[in-house]
């Protein structure tokens, strides 16, 4: 059922290749917001150039982009973001299809639980292991690789193919908000977060919240003489878990399989300063899941009307009541408009690719990603990617060779099905 540059282009894809390159990212450790980020993103810059790539590296204003109404919120420190765009030459007479893929990775946490240096990586048969395998450089890899393929293979395409690599994605979204911001946009987009072999063509939305609960100071000999901040908190822990609950009743069908799709989950709690005393202030942050299609100000506002009846029916904070802010990352929910060609055109690209019986199934994801970004910009999107998500952010964090040659074979099929060729 190939074409003959379909044939070609498949057959050119270098599979040891691949392996090698995604053994180069991970040993690059860039953490979201550091300057070996900032590092990843120009050694990139000069493998699309490599390729024949139009590249635009440029260095964004982030004071402007901090100012713009709907920026997606930041949770690192960070001194500069470099944004990186490559077109290929030519090919006026198609559509443009965007590959994007995030460069930054999280912090390895706890390093003994990782047997090793997590940003060196190892290899077990074709098992590679290190922070940022699956999320997302095995994505960047399987994208490097697939048009290397097609160039290999001189295949002259009718349109573009435009490579978005961004900063910040595991922050907020700052180098895909900045990327769209400065102009670049195509008619469909394919994210390569590790998917497991399904499709994602939903993400739920997730908002970092801040509740503040104020005490009263006392000695603890006379704790009677204060009022707890911990103690003030926890009905509105209670009303949370109730929210939560709420909140996940009859989910879309896309988000059937989850057994929480939205979650409200609080990570962080600090509170008091001696153990001796009664704590005055808590303060506790967390991530409030949003429903698809749910508009980010209703989800904020529903969990601050929560907090204000607790506060409304608590003697001691109805005097003093507790207070919500939402610093940090704010994920809008985002999904492939119904009916949308990109879902057909990538599923039977990956059966035809690699010789599948079976299409991959749709999905949704409860997590955030880039994909609202672009879907909230008018672009199709949809998420296809090597890994398994449920081990990324962890010590366990894993990708199979095999998985990533899977993937970047069916980019290749994506983009001459996609692109068009003469």
């Amino acid at each position: 059922m190939l074409t003959d540059d379909e044939a070609a282009a498949l057959a050119h894809l270098d599979e040891a290749g691949i392996g090698r390159t995604l053994l180069e990212l991970i040993e690059v450790p860039s953490l979201t917001g550091s300057a070996a980020e900032s590092e990843l993103q120009h050694l990139l810059a000069g493998r699309l150039e490599r390729l024949g790539l139009d590249v635009d590296l440029w260095s964004m204003d982030l004071p402007e982009l901090l100012a713009e109404p709907g920026f997606p919120g930041m949770e690192v420190e960070r001194e500069e973001a470099w944004g990186l765009v490559g077109h290929t030459a030519g090919g006026d007479d198609g559509p443009t299809l965007i590959l994007q893929g995030h460069v930054d990775v999280v912090p390895p946490g706890d390093l003994a639980a990782w047997g090793g240096d997590p940003f060196v990586p190892r290899v077990t048969g074709d098992v590679v292991h290190g922070r940022g395998a699956c999320d997302m450089k095995a994505g960047l890899a399987a994208h490097l690789a697939a048009l290397a393929a097609v160039r290999a293979a001189g295949v002259r395409l009718r349109g573009k193919v435009a490579v978005h690599f961004v900063v910040g994605e595991e922050d907020g979204g700052i180098g895909a908000f900045g990327t769209l911001r400065r102009g670049y946009g195509g008619d469909a987009c394919v994210l390569t977060e590790p998917t497991s072999g399904t499709l994602i063509t939903a993400n739920a939305g997730a908002l970092t919240f801040r509740i503040t609960v104020p005490g009263k100071a006392a000695h603890a000999s006379s704790r009677d003489a204060g009022v707890s901040a911990i103690d003030a908190y926890v009905p509105l822990h209670r009303a949370l878990a109730e929210l939560e609950t709420a909140r996940n009743s009859g989910p879309d069908p896309l988000m059937a399989e989850y057994p929480i799709p939205y979650a409200l989950s609080v990570g962080t709690l600090r509170s008091g300063d001696w153990a001796s005393s009664v704590p005055d202030l808590l303060v506790a942050e967390g991530r409030l899941g949003v429903r698809l299609g749910e508009e980010p100000a209703e989800a904020r506002a529903e969990l601050e009307r929560r907090v204000a009846e607790v506060c409304a029916a608590d003697p001691w904070l109805r005097e003093h009541p507790a207070t919500v802010t939402w610093p940090g990352g704010q994920f809008a929910s985002g999904r492939l408009p119904e009916g949308h060609p990109l879902r057909d055109e990538v599923r039977d690209a990956c059966a035809d690719a690699n010789g599948w019986a079976a299409r991959p199934r749709e999905r949704g994801a409860p997590y955030g990603s880039d994909l609202r970004l672009y879907t909230g910009a008018g672009i199709p999107t949809l998420q296809f990617g090597p890994g398994d998500v449920r081990v990324a952010h962890s010590a366990r964090e894993h990708v199979s060779v095999l998985e990533v040659v899977a993937v970047a074979r069916t980019l290749v099929l994506t983009v001459l099905r996609t692109v068009g060729t003469k």
